[in-house]
């Protein structure tokens, strides 16, 4: 069963309209059921658009596809160089996890940039139910201050 909702968000690039499948992504999922605020989510998904334009999700393929094309005033393209994005990201990764803290970050890559659930996160941290809820928002605050989100 799909869920799909329409949501605005705020990345590097500016504002954009995406549908997120909440049935897909547990930040959605909390999100949807009031566990998580508006801020925390998109300081959630800022993370996560981090973590990916970083590359630093396993990979299980090489990549295929083109260079991005920047167009000059006179029309000529101009290749930019992907690596600068990902060095970026991975800095604004970095400091948004250390903004969120020592023993904060640990769920907070587990459900938002692993896209594991509370549930079996909080398992595979030997935490008690229901401490993992606590612990991510405190964290998602956290990032969300960093980022600068209102």
């Amino acid at each position: 069963m799909h869920e799909l909702v329409e949501r605005m968000i705020e990345d590097g690039a500016g504002r954009r309209r995406v549908q997120v499948n909440q049935a897909e992504s547990p930040m959605a999922w909390l999100a949807a059921r009031g566990h998580v605020s508006l801020r925390q989510l998109d300081a959630g998904e800022r993370l996560r658009a981090d973590y990916e334009m970083a590359s630093l999700g396993p990979r299980v393929t090489m990549r295929w596809d083109p260079a991005p094309v920047a167009r000059l005033g006179g029309g000529m393209p101009e290749r930019l160089d992907p690596t600068l994005a990902q060095i970026a990201a991975r800095r604004r990764f970095d400091g948004a996890v250390a903004a969120a803290g020592p023993g904060l970050a640990d769920i907070l890559w587990r459900v938002v940039c692993a896209g594991e659930g509370l549930g079996p996160a909080e398992k595979a941290l030997r935490w008690p139910s229901r401490a993992g809820k606590l612990v991510l928002c405190f964290a998602l605050d956290r990032v969300a201050d960093f980022y600068g989100l209102k």
